[in-house]
């Protein structure tokens, strides 16, 4: 089993989830992020001052998937996330060790 990790532009978290939805992903997490990677943050103008912004807003997506969903999940993200532009974002892959749904006890693929 996997945990892919994804921080991608907010705007397009829900046409992710539904892309995901249908190559068989049945669930994830999404969490409202800010952080930078390379972009550095970016200057605003707000009532005649500028100001430099440090972190830009981020939804990071955490998706437990079968090992053999990997390649699909992955390259499912990437053509949905990516706009070829600076902040597009990173995919991040681990290992899962153990999964239990605490409603069942199921464990493993089952609990997913």
């Amino acid at each position: 089993m996997k945990l892919v990790t994804a921080i991608v532009k907010p705007f397009k978290a829900d046409e992710i989830r539904q892309a995901l939805s249908d190559v068989g992903v049945q669930g994830m997490t999404v969490t409202e992020v800010v952080g930078f990677g390379r972009q550095k943050g970016h200057t605003e103008l707000y009532r005649g001052a500028e100001y430099v912004v440090d972190f830009l807003p981020k939804v990071k997506l955490d998706i437990a998937i079968p090992t053999e969903l990997e390649d699909r999940v992955i390259d499912t993200i990437i053509s949905v996330a990516r706009t070829g532009k600076i902040g597009d974002g990173k995919i991040f892959v681990r290992n899962l060790e153990r999964v239990v749904r605490i409603r069942t006890c199921e464990e493993g693929t089952e609990a997913i």
